[in-house]
């Protein structure tokens, strides 16, 4: 299955303590290059996020969202600072004792004094919150996943498309390619008949200039190559998975292949030929840069 390097997902989890959105967004990249912002009370799960969105992304600059709204601001705890409170009293009773007064200290009186009761945020359950923040990012992921799936599958039937019109324009630089050899063969004994008018023609020599002509305008080698490298392009992008790079490998060899066989071109119909190749090339590159 090949996947685009482009996508989208999002997700939001909703209960009666909070709700936590999370997005994601991917461009092309040449490596895994993931970028996480998020709330600082969610710090703590940053490796365990890469992790985990690892399992599901293997390139791409991607860019991940997290939102968290608490529902529950308001549930406070109290906090009761039995040491400091005696300490307190402890003092009141050496003041009584010192200056003979009388010690009224009351428990309201005491509660009055500071720190001796605090309030404080509840604290979280870091094992419940790493499950709801997991299954918002899993359910994040695997719509991106499918947004690249979808978008890949296109890519694919395109590439392939391209693929199977390069296979037409090779045929016919194949199917050329003799009669190119058999035009120049028949131009030059026609040449040099007319410059020897009755003088015997040296067929040897005339064999030899063919000859020639014919290794230095041969592409023989590079289309067989370059069919090569389309039928190995196809068999990649059908078994799928994340093959973008190999796939730009094949493309840069499919490129060398057409610019040698558009610089030993000797003939127009030929040359119109590779410049369509070439440029297919230079569009199956570009797709390519898409996939993952």
């Amino acid at each position: 299955m090949i996947k685009s390097m482009t996508g989208f997902g999002r997700s939001e989890i909703v209960t009666d303590e909070c709700k936590i959105s999370v997005e994601i967004k991917a461009v092309n990249h040449r490596y895994l290059d993931l970028g996480i912002k998020m709330p600082k009370k969610f710090n703590y799960f940053e490796a365990a996020i890469r992790a985990l969105l690892k399992d599901y992304i293997q390139r791409g600059k991607v860019d991940v969202y997290i939102t968290y709204e608490d529902y529950t601001e308001e549930r406070v705890c109290l906090k009761y600072n039995r040491s400091l409170a005696a300490e307190y009293m402890d003092y009141a009773k050496q003041m009584e004792e010192q200056f003979g007064i009388e010690n009224d200290m009351t428990a309201s009186r005491l509660a009055r004094f500071p720190e001796v009761f605090t309030m404080e945020q509840a604290p979280d359950d870091e094992e419940h919150m790493w499950e709801l923040l997991k299954s918002a990012v899993e359910k994040a992921a695997e719509g991106f996943v499918e947004t690249r799936t979808r978008e890949g599958e296109n890519l694919k039937n395109d590439i392939i498309g391209k693929l199977d019109n390069m296979l037409g324009l090779v045929a016919f630089i194949e199917e050329r390619s003799p009669a190119v050899i058999a035009e120049y063969r028949q131009k030059l004994y026609d040449k040099v008949k007319e410059l020897l008018q009755n003088t015997a023609i040296d067929e040897s020599r005339i064999l030899t200039e063919v000859t020639v002509f014919a290794d230095k305008i041969c592409v023989d080698e590079e289309t067989v190559r370059l069919k090569s490298h389309i039928m190995g392009m196809k068999k990649e992008l059908t078994a799928g998975g994340s093959v973008g790079r190999k796939l730009d490998f094949i493309a840069q060899e499919m490129n060398r292949e057409s610019n040698t066989i558009l610089s030993k071109s000797n003939d127009l119909a030929i040359t119109d030929q590779a410049i369509i190749l070439k440029t297919e090339v230079e569009k199956i590159r570009e797709q390519i840069q898409n996939i993952e």
